[in-house]
């Protein structure tokens, strides 16, 4: 896979980015090259935080920094005061571009010395409170790019970007197009939602969406119209629940179902929009650039069909969480559970660490949230463990009820006969939203406060 400077060069007189100035883009990434390479002729390559908020300025000074050799830390403008002193305790910034003014400025960090140059961190886990880093490298990112170009087959890869680039699902969709000489829309999702839409010919892109931006699509008929004509509709950052798959294939939209993460660069597996559209309900296959074996607790091989804990072995696995590298660079334990079926599919069970017992029971709340969603009585829904003297944890369902006059007693009849009296949640609190975060991942810790006080003071 070619250097970020030649793929700079190679575009150099190309229209690839709709909407936005494509030689802009290019000049300021060969500027700022120009700067950090002088920079660094004076010793260390300067550590970089990244957060400008302007989509052109924020991808020109990633690719001049990944030019330049420069430790690069990709931030979001909107984290709070908390959040960023986490940030700038543990990378001590000598360079800081974006935030606030949009200028770009000397940090603290009297170049400090980084022991990772030339490698790019990526924020992962801000949903639990506490920021971490995946440390990747232009090499790691580019063996995604490769996977997937073998995947679907294709040379160029032309992407719809909806979201944030400072986060892996929106950075790969860039460096898809990027590398490969494709093209790059970058929209927010707001502007879409109203209809403010780049004419392109959606046959020839591939769009990444979360679910919840899949299910406000579909609450609108002229939208769920514009996205059934994309070739590839690549669903991730949270699971899906089934009303939504089942919603999108009767629109007969060309979803992709995948399994990723930040620590993999993006999907290791993705179901194809044919084999979505003919019925088939899993995370789909594994990608070229990847393997995956499921294992039991002591480590062991399982069997086809058999559920166990996930192994990835890949060429975009992350090095480790800045700033420490991982001793066994070629597997990666996940957290989740799955098994893999007779065609090598993936299935996603649940979290290992999601897991609740109760009444010595082991119960995973996504089959609950699934046949919950099921009843078509909610907008939202996430179950979790509460602390119980009794059944060592009891399940609580927090939801959005879709109508004001839906009560949880409506929704436990419609449960009588789809689930065991032992999974059907005891409590029940209706909540106008829930704490997503911009990924559509849930925030468990808020969850456990909201349950917390609603049992104490439960007719507030």
């Amino acid at each position: 896979m070619q250097q970020p400077l030649d793929c700079l060069n190679n575009l150099a007189q190309n229209d690839w980015l709709i909407g936005y100035d494509s030689r802009q883009f290019n000049q300021i990434a060969q500027e700022l090259y120009l700067e950090l390479t002088q920079l660094s002729a004076c010793g260390t390559p300067p550590k970089i935080i990244l957060a400008e908020r302007e989509p052109i300025r924020f991808l020109a000074s990633f690719i001049a920094a990944c030019a330049a050799s420069c430790p690069v830390f990709l931030c979001n403008p909107d984290w709070g005061t908390q959040e960023w002193q986490q940030v700038f305790d543990l990378v001590k910034p000598d360079i800081i571009l974006g935030i606030g003014n949009g200028e770009w400025g000397i940090g603290n960090g009297n170049n400090y010395q980084c022991p990772m140059p030339n490698h790019i961190m990526i924020p992962t886990g801000g949903s639990s409170g506490q920021m971490k880093f995946a440390i990747h490298t232009w090499e790691t990112l580019t063996a995604s790019v490769q996977g997937f170009t073998e995947y679907f087959q294709l040379k160029q890869v032309n992407s719809f970007c909806m979201l944030p680039l400072y986060h892996v699902s929106g950075l790969m969709q860039f460096i898809r197009s990027f590398t490969t000489g494709g093209k790059l829309v970058i929209q927010g999702f707001k502007d879409v939602e109203s209809g403010k839409i780049f004419n392109i010919k959606q046959s020839e892109y591939f769009i990444s969406l979360v679910p919840t931006q899949l299910q406000r699509l579909l609450q609108n008929p002229e939208l769920t119209e514009w996205l059934s004509q994309f070739n590839t509709v690549l669903l991730g950052g949270a699971p899906a629940w089934n009303e939504l798959l089942e919603k999108a294939r009767f629109h007969r939209i060309r979803l992709a179902p995948t399994y990723g993460m930040t620590e993999t660069a993006s999907q290791i597996a993705t179901l194809k929009p044919d084999d979505f559209l003919s019925g088939k309900i899993s995370s789909g296959q594994i990608l070229p650039h990847a393997k995956v074996t499921i294992r039991n607790h002591q480590g062991e091989i399982l069997n086809s069909n058999q559920i166990g804990n996930i192994t990835i072995h890949a060429q975009s696995l992350a090095l480790g969480y800045y700033p420490i590298t991982r001793e066994n660079q070629a597997n990666f334990q996940v957290d989740d559970l799955g098994f893999l079926d007779d065609r090598g599919h993936l299935n996603i069970v649940g979290r290992n660490s999601d897991k609740i017992i109760t009444g010595g029971e082991n119960v995973y709340p996504t089959e609950i949230e699934s046949a919950i969603q099921a009843t078509q009585m909610v907008a939202d829904i996430c179950v979790i463990g509460i602390p119980d003297k009794h059944w060592g944890q009891a399940l609580t369902a927090i939801y959005i009820p879709k109508k004001s006059d839906i009560s949880a007693l409506k929704i436990q009849t419609l449960l009588k006969d789809k689930l065991s009296k032992f999974k059907i949640p005891k409590y029940w609190i209706p909540q106008q939203n829930l704490p997503r975060n911009s990924q559509g991942k849930i925030n468990r810790q808020q969850l456990q406060q909201i349950a917390t006080e609603f049992l104490q003071n439960p007719l507030k």
